[in-house]
């Protein structure tokens, strides 16, 4: 096996997700709150429109490895519509997923030893994909006092002269911490300053809740970096996708916005890793991206409701502390107050073992913030059923009650 692909870890969001249905399949009662995948079906109109794209025969063939012209249009419009962000097609490259986005961007862009500076707590792929692709992944992290949101300041203190790119995700997995337009301009220009290149993941774009999608409304102005600070254009890079906002996780479309030699580049290696995207998947695409936002909408509703309820109940338990989420799916609580104490005849040391205690003795499935570069920490996604949710916090609430 070789020293690179040797050295990838598995998902540790997809694995906890696997190990719940395994034992659900088994006939265990166990509640997961692993994957981010908003528990909803995709919109009819949605699906409708890839049962046509079945029958015509022009989707039965290859197309362009970097994605149908129709969808490139659709998501320069649905880009200039939600972002105020005017690309072209040639800016866009259609990938399966945001996970191979991710990817391809990097490896654009990066050299051997290039570093890529990532706010932690990161979501598990980031850093895999940069190492991946050769970078040199530069943790700077963030905690529960600063709502998970990291400063110019600390950015500054894990610049080298290896620095290339620096990572920037609003709203984030796994803590939904959203920073304002004021931070996001902080870094874009301290980013400009320093000649780095930035990749910002905006596939949680449209699930900001409370004080965040308040301000962001007040004075109706995009976040999107390359919006606030335009002078990044020529060195930023958006990624995207239809998973979360349509809730599309399964229909594996995402997509790269960058300077047309970079989405160029990235083109050409998916055009011999994978070429196109299912064709399924991108009639599919077209319509979500180019229909109207009320299905997010309605979603918000419910995952604002959750989010108000998961972070009330966590905040019960002693030893947790959770901030209250400003966007995504995500509660990211602090369980450093838990560690070392007795539950149940054991005492877990990290959040780790924490997890196991939790999924052995609670029948719960949570995600140990190890997965996330933050050991003492719980990831829970609250894009599950309401009475599961309730449910599965109880069982946290009554095992945890124990702890001595």
């Amino acid at each position: 096996m070789s020293a690179r692909v040797g050295a990838i870890s598995e998902s540790a969001t997809l694995a906890v997700d696997a190990k719940a249905k395994a034992l659900k399949a088994a006939g265990r009662p166990v509640i997961g709150f692993g994957a981010g995948e908003p528990d909803f079906p995709t919109p009819d109109y949605i699906v409708e429109a890839a049962v046509e794209a079945c029958r015509n025969p022009k989707f039965h063939r290859y197309t362009p490895a970097g994605g149908l012209p129709e969808l490139k249009s659709a998501i320069a419009a649905k880009t200039l519509r939600d972002s105020g962000y005017e690309v072209e097609a040639a800016n866009i490259l259609v990938t399966n997923g945001g996970k191979q986005a991710i990817y391809e961007a990097f490896a654009a862009i990066l050299d051997p030893g290039d570093e890529v500076i990532v706010p932690a707590p990161y979501w598990t792929t980031y850093p895999e994909s940069i190492q991946l692709a050769g970078g040199v992944p530069v943790p700077v992290v963030a905690d529960e006092t600063t709502g998970y949101r990291v400063s110019v300041e600390q950015l500054e203190a894990a610049r080298t002269e290896n620095t290339k790119v620096v990572l920037f995700v609003s709203p984030s997995n796994p803590t939904g911490a959203v920073y304002s337009r004021e931070q996001v301009e902080a870094i874009g220009r301290w980013a400009a300053e320093h000649g780095l290149w930035v990749m910002t993941d905006e596939i949680y774009e449209h699930l900001v809740y409370g004080d965040a999608a308040a301000r962001a409304s007040a004075d109706g102005s995009s976040s999107s970096l390359p919006v606030v600070v335009p002078e990044l254009r020529e060195k930023c890079i958006v990624v995207n996708g239809v998973a979360k906002t349509y809730a599309m996780t399964g229909w594996r479309v995402g997509w790269v916005i960058g300077p047309k030699d970079v989405i160029k580049a990235a083109t050409n290696l998916q055009s011999h890793a994978t070429s196109n995207v299912s064709n399924v998947a991108q009639a599919a695409a077209i319509a979500a991206v180019s229909g109207d936002l009320k299905a997010v909408d309605e979603m918000k509703v419910a995952f604002d409701r959750r989010r108000k309820k998961i972070v009330q109940m966590l905040n019960e338990i002693d030893g947790i502390v959770c901030p209250e989420p400003e966007g995504a799916f995500y509660a990211y609580p602090s369980v450093k107050g838990l560690l070392g104490k007795e539950i149940r005849g054991k005492r877990p040391q990290t959040s780790v073992e924490l997890a196991e205690v939790i999924l052995e003795e609670a029948e719960v499935a949570v995600v140990p913030g190890e997965a996330f570069g933050t050991p003492g920490y719980l990831r829970l996604s609250y894009a599950l059923g309401d009475e599961d949710l309730v449910e599965g916090v109880s069982r946290i609430q009554k095992l945890l009650a124990e702890a001595k």
